[in-house]
């Protein structure tokens, strides 16, 4: 395996600190490690909106590359009166396993030591930031995939006309408060466990704007504080707060002589959905400074920069989780 190597900025200052430049191969400080480690994972966080919400488990440490997930079966009513004086029987948990194999994702950049020279900016601080963003995205996108392909599904009408299939949405089929109290309706009526007593929606900037022009929209600072906001939070609407995203799912299908896009929002409760957590070795930051590679880089000419991380996601209870398909009046957007 090879050793992970962290880079001093003040080696590859290209101005003042130019003329103090070393050739040394030893390892970067614990210090500067943790550094880039922190930064790459808050560049990576705000785009994870979709993890926010999973039941969260650690990567498995030497256990090959199976991960498993809990899913707890409700308690049914105790109606049988208890005897005075007698114990009754123990009641026990019925648990279901599920298991998923994570799958490595990862990307990294290549530095040049001219670069790192002459560049006015500090290259490698800009390169982190880059890739913590790119790793956040492709992560997101891994445990978007997952949970967009739930089967509970509610379609935007047509007008007044109710639509049951995808093929069948046009430009008039826009989500409105009374779908998100529908299916705010339906997750209550399976008893999902709400988020701090509200239901969570991932929604598109583009159908978030539809939905901003009804009066019965409340801005989040009116309900909440940013103590307690989620990342990307928009507003609220009954018992749904919303959560923004431009990676919430679209799909684009024809339409007459162009396409049309169809934009998911998911309506989730607890315990829908299970992630690896990002932390704690789910997403790790490689640094290597010029001179690391030994004879593959005889002439000290490349530093690099990257990211790994192990990644699954897996449905736990369908029921708890809801899609509603629809379109925007504000504009399409291609499918992702």
């Amino acid at each position: 395996m090879d050793k992970k190597f962290k880079m001093d900025l003040r080696l590859f200052d290209g101005a003042a600190g130019a003329n103090t430049m070393t050739t040394a191969t030893e390892t970067l400080s614990a210090e500067m490690k943790t550094y880039y480690d922190a930064y790459l994972l808050d560049n990576a966080k705000p785009n994870l909106v979709h993890d926010q919400f999973g039941q969260k488990k650690p990567i498995p440490k030497n256990k090959g590359k199976t991960i498993e997930f809990r899913r707890y079966k409700t308690l049914p009513k105790a109606l049988t009166p208890l005897t005075e004086g007698v114990t009754p029987d123990p009641n026990s948990l019925t648990v279901t396993t599920l298991t998923a194999t994570v799958k490595q994702y990862g990307d990294w950049i290549s530095l040049s030591d001219v670069l790192l020279l002459t560049a006015i900016d500090n290259n490698l601080v800009e390169a982190v930031a880059l890739l913590g963003d790119q790793a956040g995205r492709t992560l997101d996108t891994v445990t978007r995939e997952v949970i967009n392909a739930g089967t509970n599904v509610l379609y935007a009408p047509k007008g007044n006309t109710p639509v049951t299939a995808r093929a069948d949405l046009d430009g008039t089929s826009l989500l409105n408060t009374q779908l998100i109290m529908k299916a705010a309706a339906i997750l209550k009526g399976t008893n999902t466990v709400p988020f701090d007593n509200d239901y969570i929606a991932i929604v598109h900037p583009y159908v978030a704007y539809d939905l901003m022009q009804d009066p019965k929209w409340e801005e989040w600072s009116k309900y909440t504080n940013p103590e307690h906001m989620y990342n990307g939070e928009l507003g609220k609407i009954g018992r749904v707060r919303f959560v923004e995203s431009t990676e919430a799912k679209i799909w684009e299908k024809a339409a007459g002589s162009g396409s049309l896009s169809v934009y998911s929002t998911l309506i989730i409760g607890k315990n829908a959905y299970g992630v690896t957590d990002v932390e704690g070795g789910g997403l790790e930051t490689i640094v290597k400074q010029k001179g690391s590679a030994g004879t593959a880089d005889p002439l000290d000419q490349r530093a690099s920069a990257g990211w790994k991380a192990l990644k699954t996601a897996e449905i736990l209870s369908d029921e708890y989780m809801l899609r509603i398909e629809s379109c925007s009046s504000f504009s399409t957007a291609e499918a992702n």
